[in-house]
C-alpha cells in the first residue's frame, strides 16, 4: 500500500494522508503501480466526462480533459516534455544536451513542442466517437504511464551525477514491466475489442520510440525525457481511436 500510495503522490496532486507520506523507499518500489495510478486518473477523466458532456460540446469538453490532466499531474509531465524538446533539437553533443535540459528556462522548442503536444491532445480527444470515449480516456494514463516503465526497463539513467530519476533505476524490472504490458493490454481488449488494444499498443509503440531516440541522442532516460514519453503517449490512444471511429474498424 505504501509503495501504491508514493506513486499517486509522486504522479499527481491527488490528496494522500499525511501517515502515508512517500519515503524513498516507498518511492523506489512504487514503479509496478504507475499504470494502477494511470487507470484511477482515467477513471477520473471519464467520470468527468460523462458529466461534462451533459453541458457542453465535445470540443469544449476535452479542452477541460486536458486541463484537468494537467492539472492532476501539476503539470510535471509538461516540464519534461518542453526540457527535453530544447534540449533534443538542439543540434548539440550528449553532454551538452544534459545541460540544456537541467536548465530550468523555456526555449523556443520547449515552447512550440507543449504547444503543439496539447492542441493536438485536444483535437485528438474531441474526436474520439461517443461510444469509445470513456474507454479511452479510461486507458490514456494507464497506457502513459506504462510507456514509462517500459522505458525505465529497457534504458540506464543517462546524468552520470545522478538525480531524482535515478532511484526508480535500482528497482526497474523488466519481466514486471513486460507483465504490465500482458495486463493492460487485455484490460483494452476487454474494454474495447480490438479497438481498445490498438489504443493501448499505439502509446507504447510511441513510448518504445521515443525511448530508441532517446538512447541514441543521450544514451539513457532522465526525468525530463520521461515527462515526454507521458505527454506523447497520452495523446496516442485517442489517434487510434478517432481513425478507428472514422473508418478503420466498427464503432
Amino acid at each position: 500500500m505504501r509503495s501504491f500510495l508514493a506513486a499517486l503522490q509522486f504522479l499527481t496532486l491527488l490528496p494522500v494522508p499525511a501517515s502515508r507520506q512517500a519515503r524513498l523507499e516507498d518511492l523506489e518500489r512504487s514503479l509496478p503501480y504507475y499504470p494502477l495510478v494511470g487507470l484511477l486518473t482515467g477513471g477520473l477523466l471519464a467520470l468527468l466526462d460523462a458529466g461534462l458532456s451533459h453541458l457542453f460540446p465535445v470540443f469544449l469538453t476535452s479542452v477541460l480533459l486536458v486541463i484537468a490532466l494537467l492539472l492532476v499531474s501539476g503539470g510535471l509531465h509538461c516540464d519534461g516534455l518542453a526540457d527535453t524538446a530544447d534540449g533534443f533539437f538542439s543540434s548539440r553533443p550528449r553532454e551538452e544536451i544534459l545541460r540544456i535540459m537541467k536548465d530550468s528556462h523555456l526555449g523556443p522548442m520547449g515552447a512550440m513542442a507543449v504547444v503543439s503536444v496539447i492542441v493536438l491532445k485536444m483535437a485528438a480527444w474531441a474526436a474520439v466517437p461517443a461510444p469509445l470515449r470513456w474507454w479511452t480516456l479510461l486507458l490514456t494514463p494507464a497506457a502513459a504511464y506504462l510507456a514509462i516503465m517500459l522505458n525505465i526497463a529497457l534504458l540506464s539513467y543517462a546524468r552520470p551525477e545522478g538525480g531524482l530519476g535515478a532511484i526508480f533505476s535500482r528497482k526497474r524490472s523488466l519481466p514486471q514491466a513486460l507483465a504490465a504490458t500482458a495486463a493492460l493490454m487485455a484490460i483494452g481488449w476487454v474494454a474495447g475489442g480490438m479497438a481498445g488494444l490498438s489504443a493501448v499498443s499505439g502509446a507504447l509503440l510511441a513510448g518504445l520510440a521515443l525511448a530508441a531516440w532517446t538512447y541514441r541522442k543521450i544514451g539513457g532516460y532522465t526525468g525530463d525525457t520521461l515527462g515526454a514519453v507521458f505527454e506523447i503517449s497520452t495523446i496516442m490512444p485517442a489517434l487510434v481511436a478517432s481513425a478507428w471511429g472514422q473508418g478503420g474498424g466498427p464503432v
